[in-house]
Parts: C-alpha cells; sequence; structure tokens
C-alpha cells in the first residue's frame, strides 16, 4: 500500500506576495488566428487588436492579490512550484474552486470541496491527502484562485520543470 504524505508536510503553500499596478495598462499584441498544436496551419502575419493583461484576468482590482508558490500538491491541476497566482479575494468559494486557505496560520493552496455537507481541502497529487475542514480546527478561505501564471523559461534563464 502505497503511503500518503501528510497535506501538511510538503504542501504547496504560498510564499510570497507580489504588488502589481493594477492602474496601467499593460497592452499586447493579440493574434486572433488560432495556432494548431497538432498539424501544421499556413502562417499569419496580421496584429487584430491589443489585449490589455488587466481585462482578461482581473475582475476586481481592489480584491486581487498575485501570489506565488511552492510544492507539487496542486500540479495535477497545472499549477507548479514557482508558479504565479492570481487570487480574487471577493469571490465566494464554490465546490471545486481552487483556493487559498489559511489552516493553522499557513497559507495552503487546494482545490476547495463541499461533500455531504463536510468541507474538504483537496491536493491534485495522488501522493497528498486531503484535509478535511472541522471545526476544531483554524482554517479559513482567503481568496479564490482565477488563473495561474506559469513561465516556461524564467527570467534567469532556468526553465522550469514543465518547461
Amino acid at each position: 500500500m502505497k503511503k500518503m504524505k501528510s497535506p501538511i508536510e510538503q504542501p504547496m503553500r504560498v510564499v510570497e506576495f507580489l504588488n502589481y499596478n493594477s492602474d496601467e495598462k499593460v497592452e499586447i499584441p493579440l493574434y486572433e488566428a488560432r495556432i494548431s498544436a497538432g498539424f501544421p496551419s499556413p502562417a499569419y502575419d496580421g496584429v487584430d487588436t491589443k489585449l490589455d493583461l488587466n481585462d482578461l484576468l482581473i475582475r476586481n482590482r481592489t480584491a486581487t492579490f498575485f501570489i506565488r508558490v511552492e510544492g507539487e500538491s496542486m500540479k495535477e491541476a497545472g499549477i507548479e512550484n514557482g508558479d504565479i497566482l492570481i487570487v480574487d479575494r471577493s469571490m465566494p468559494a464554490m465546490d471545486g474552486n481552487i483556493v487559498i486557505a489559511v489552516v493553522n496560520n499557513e497559507f495552503l493552496v487546494k482545490r476547495y470541496r463541499k461533500i455531504s455537507g463536510k468541507h474538504f481541502l483537496v491536493p491534485e497529487n495522488p501522493d497528498y491527502a486531503p484535509i478535511e475542514i472541522t471545526p476544531e480546527m483554524e482554517a479559513d478561505i482567503w481568496g479564490v484562485v482565477t488563473a495561474s501564471i506559469h513561465q516556461f523559461v524564467r527570467r534567469n534563464g532556468s526553465k522550469s520543470r514543465a518547461g
């Protein structure tokens, strides 16, 4: 029988809160032509419009935070060590959302599940066990993760594990 790691042993946790200027527009050329991940398609040279990353990724500017995480308990959700998560504190956590939770004064990233009236924080890695939130625990949902930024090549030139 495979021994599961405790989610507190080596959780995916928040290691850094990052600042950003939500008032500054960051417009990047957007090619609206679809790029095939399978068969090659004819090249496309046109820029169709500008994309503002704030408009795309942020729903509520005053309640949004960028957070860097570490660990491997959410890797099957596509969240890897060193990724930056965009978190909206104004959204209520719904069953199935990926959330930032505070458990015993430690920030964790997990999928929130409500099953048969019980609340769980579930890792997306079979090596880790879910955490059942009980009334005796000091636990709170801090915010809902709305997006993840995963860099294939980091600024220092190193590659991420997936890249």
